[in-house]
């Protein structure tokens, strides 16, 4: 069994010493956590029905105190900006956006000057006069605007502090430090009205000024008693953090002049296993920690996991370590929130954000959508289902709109829903419109949802937990006008949403208990597994985020970073108080964003190593595979066999041939599977649509000499048609595409270059005698092909770009692109033809002559390529060269040969018994 807690100690006091008068009793605790265990604790104390005492939060109770509510830190910036705004002069006045980045700053250390309760006057005076000593060496000629608008920030800081604390006060609301001083100042007040109630004080370490002002106030007038969780292992040693605080308190509180310093136990120093666990990255430490639960569970299967607690070090740890857990853990209680940055509502909020704010950034009348964001928006799975707009996807898609004006959108949908007309209403009426606008959006999005359905729950309540945030914006946007811009909007939604946080549903008493560190305060637990044990998150490490320089706090006595990490050390070795089984997981990855040298608590527990402790020190990597990737490997069955007779009998293509040669796996994607790419926007015109718009613009030009010979004069017209051209074809292909500007205006320029040279390659040829004549133009041929190897004939098939005769010659030509060189097309033995990539060229040349041998009649045929990225080279034909001799006519030996390699690889291909292996 665990020690007993601290909690099940402070029930005991509570029945034993206030039995008669627990309707009058408050027990105040560090957190609101804590409440439900101390229930518990109390009925377990008792046997007879009883009142439950009043137990609150310290915050809770100091706003009593004050008579003050508490505001956000969003309203608090809204209300100081009206305030900034009152009191600064016109010309000098920044926007809201401006303004946020200082205030946020300022804000904090007028909380700490109040927590603390010193004199504003005194500090902010303090702060003016160390600016004043740098003021002092500054030369005239370097006394710039900025430099003397610097200065004039700390004259007027002051006038700051006390115009928005009684702006706030006449509200009766208040920041923390606000309060706080509020609290101190209405003390005798508060204890002359409160009667015979009394207050116990629980579990604290660390208090601020005002906090030890109010309690040892309660102290003297005997209203209140308090209990600190303090071990003597740290209390009686003067350097070890944890106990800073309450060696402090002990030393300098007048009540313990008189009285005991209660509790000072001795569990630290029981024995314990601690075991300290190294793993590379954020995923190892969530891993770990489930197959420790697991393990857990497998040693105890009757034992209840409510005496173990992870404690997280990161709250982005959470989703991983959900999914690491074992199935068999049963009852979970998760004390933090899902994060609303994660939340699908808040990430379709923000995709509209984005749309509708870049639209209004962009110059012009006309309202002008980004495609990637219209399509964020139309998919996302809140919408997509319940919108009616897939058509509008598609046309998008198909039609290559990059961008797309608001009168446009509305006009390629025409059947708008009520949903689609809220996410596309235009966004230049107001923020507070906007807001409302949103807000009616999520209310419509909730409709759709069924409340049978356990998912749609889930759904729903991560939609009303963006709502509530929205009409909180809404709510400050109708008191505060004069901040009314979209921008500015967007930043303040980013700040907010993080308060959108979806509580998990638990049983807090019974289970696992997944936490952060701060939610651990004053619970006890039997087995504690802590993860990211290290520096900058145990401790959370130096942030200055404050105007005032570490000396001044130090003279000051306000707490600097040394003081937070006697706070964060305090919480960390309370945790292993009284734990019997210790695991303290940390990443060994000293490089990338959640990386960090392993925390100095480890070390100060290796160093300072009580007798009864035992420490273990691992280190685990995951288990790496002797492969990094496996070639996928898909057998064939009968059902592929009778696709492939589908393909041979429809027609059997050069490009499946040399796509099985370059990846078997791929050819069988496209070709077996018939799974096509996705459809997408093209937004800067892609290799392929270029070469497509070179093909179709020669075809055209070429048409109307198809069986006839070219002549210079055929060529001079088709010059003065390549413009139109090339732009009607841009237009069929590319669509809706942007070819004015950027690099799509220079692939335009490319393909009118390369049908430009390609024609003035022509008229050269025309001019040295050469006699063309047009046979065909991207044209479909077909032949049946049997052979012995091959189990059935297979119809080979495809689409020739250009046949013509020339100087009595037959010559097939493939249009390419890309580049290729006259190696590419030369061929010194047919072994191995079709086992390599390289001769892919070859194979779909050689393959046209084949379809097209019997039409030659006795013409010789030459078969080769035009490269665009070539054309110097002009037209490069087949070439078999075993030796010195070159031959470039293919002749029927030639095929011959060429047929025999083809028929192995189809054979291949045919063959039941060799899968389709992936090539890396």
């Amino acid at each position: 069994m665990v020690n007993t807690s601290f909690i099940e100690k402070i029930a005991t006091v509570v029945i034993r010493d206030y039995a008669e008068k627990l309707p009058e009793t408050t027990i105040i605790l560090p957190n609101k956590r804590a409440k439900v265990f101390l229930i518990e604790a109390l009925k377990k104390e008792t046997e007879k029905t009883i009142l439950s005492p009043e137990i609150i939060s310290i915050e809770d109770f100091v706003q009593d105190v004050a008579g003050i509510r508490a505001v956000d830190s969003i309203e608090l910036l809204f209300e100081f900006y009206e305030v900034y705004l009152s009191v600064t002069d016109k010309q000098n006045q920044q926007s809201f956006e401006l303004f946020a980045n200082w205030a946020k700053t300022l804000l904090q250390d007028f909380n700490e000057i109040d927590r603390y309760l010193l004199d504003s006057s005194h500090v902010f005076s303090y702060l003016d006069a160390i600016e004043v000593l740098k003021r002092w060496n500054l030369e005239p000629e370097n006394k710039t605007k900025l430099v003397d608008s610097y200065f004039d920030f700390w004259k007027i800081v002051p006038l700051y502090y006390e115009s928005l604390y009684n702006h706030l006060l006449n509200k009766s609301i208040g920041y923390q430090g606000l309060i706080y001083r509020q609290a101190v100042n209405n003390l005798n007040h508060f204890s002359n009205t409160i009667g015979n109630r009394h207050f116990v004080f629980a579990g604290f370490n660390a208090l601020n000024a005002a906090e030890e002002k109010i309690v040892q106030h309660l102290l003297a007038l005997e209203q209140a008693r308090i209990y600190w969780d303090a071990d003597q292992t740290f209390l009686n040693d003067p350097y070890h953090d944890a106990g800073l605080f309450l060696r402090r308190f002990k030393a300098s509180w007048k009540h313990y002049k008189a009285n005991p310093f209660e509790w000072i136990v001795d569990d630290f120093s029981k024995e314990k296993n601690i075991s300290v666990i190294g793993t590379p990255k954020t995923i190892g430490q969530a891993k770990i920690a489930g197959s420790i639960i697991e393990k857990i569970i497998r040693e105890h299967p009757d034992t209840s996991l409510d005496k173990v607690a992870v404690v997280l070090g990161e709250e982005n740890l959470l989703v991983p370590i959900l999914y690491s857990l074992p199935a068999s853990v049963g009852p979970l209680n998760i004390t933090m929130g899902y994060s609303g940055k994660n939340n699908p509502s808040q990430i379709l909020v923000s995709k509209l954000f984005k749309m509708h704010t870049n639209a209004l950034s962009r110059k012009g009348d006309s309202y002008v959508f980004y495609y990637k964001d219209v399509l964020d928006v139309l998919t996302h799975p809140l919408v997509e289902p319940y919108c009616g707009a897939t058509g509008l996807v598609r046309i998008i898609k198909e039609n290559n709109y990059t961008f797309i004006t608001h009168n446009k959108v509305l006009e390629l949908n025409p059947h708008h829903s009520v949903l689609f007309n809220l996410l596309f209403k235009k966004w230049d009426c107001g923020s507070l419109a906007v807001l409302e606008g949103i807000s009616e959006l999520l209310v419509k999005i909730k409709e759709n949802f069924n409340n049978d359905n356990e998912e749609e729950k889930i759904a729903k309540t991560f939609v009303y937990g963006v709502y509530k945030v929205v009409n909180q914006l809404i709510n400050y946007y109708s008191k505060h006008h004069h901040i009314d811009n979209i921008n500015t909007l967007h930043a303040v939604y980013k700040q907010i949403i993080d308060l959108a946080e979806v509580s998990f549903e638990g049983e807090p008493l019974r289970g696992l208990q997944i936490m952060g560190v701060l939610e651990s305060r004053v619970l006890d637990f039997e087995t504690v597994i802590v993860t990211s044990v290290n520096e900058g998150k145990f401790p959370a490490g130096k942030s200055q985020n404050s105007f005032i320089p570490y000396d001044v706090k130090k003279e000051l006595e306000l707490p600097t970073y040394k003081e937070k990490d006697a706070i964060y050390t305090y919480h960390f070795y309370h945790l292993l108080q009284r734990a019997k089984n210790i695991y303290l997981i940390y990443n060994t990855e000293n490089e990338g964003l959640d990386a960090g040298e392993r925390s100095r608590f480890i070390t100060q527990l290796e160093v300072e190593k009580q007798r009864a402790h035992n420490l273990t020190f691992d280190v685990y990597n995951p288990v790496v595979p002797a492969d990094a990737y496996r070639p996928m490997v898909v057998p064939k069955s009968e059902l592929v066999i009778e696709r492939l007779k589908e393909i041979a009998n429809t027609g059997f293509s050069p490009s499946a041939m040399t796509s099985y040669i370059r990846n078997p796996i791929e050819f069988y994607f496209q070709k077996i599977l018939r799974i096509r790419e996705v459809e997408e926007v093209e937004e800067n015109i892609a290799l392929n649509t270029l070469g497509t718009i070179i093909h179709e613009t020669l075809k055209e030009l070429y048409t109307p000499f198809v069986g006839k010979f070219i002549s210079v004069e055929d060529l001079s017209n088709c010059f003065k048609l390549l413009d139109s051209e090339v732009l009607k074809q841009f237009k069929l292909v590319y669509r809706e595409g942007e070819i004015k500007k950027g690099r799509n205006l220079l692939a335009f320029e490319v393909a009118k270059r390369n049908v430009s040279n390609f024609l003035k390659m022509e008229m050269e040829s025309l001019k040295n005698d050469d006699a063309i004549k047009i046979i065909a133009l991207e044209q479909t041929f077909e032949r049946w092909f049997s052979h012995p190897k091959l189990p059935f004939p297979v119809l080979i098939k495809g689409n020739v770009d250009r046949i013509e005769e020339r100087n009595g010659k037959i010559r097939i030509i493939d249009y390419k692109t890309g580049k290729v060189e006259k190696t590419n097309v030369v061929l010194k033995s047919w072994n191995g033809l079709t086992q390599e990539l390289k001769n892919d060229k070859i194979i779909q040349v050689l393959a046209y002559a084949f379809m097209y041998e019997k039409h030659a009649g006795n013409l010789p045929i030459e078969v080769g390529i035009v490269s665009f990225k070539n054309l110097k080279s002009g037209f490069l034909p087949f070439g078999f060269k075993p030796e010195k001799e070159l031959n470039m006519v293919v002749t029927s030996e030639m095929l011959d040969y060429y047929l025999d390699e083809i028929a192995s690889l189809l054979s291949e291909i045919f063959d039941i018994d060799i899968p389709f292996e992936e090539k890396i």
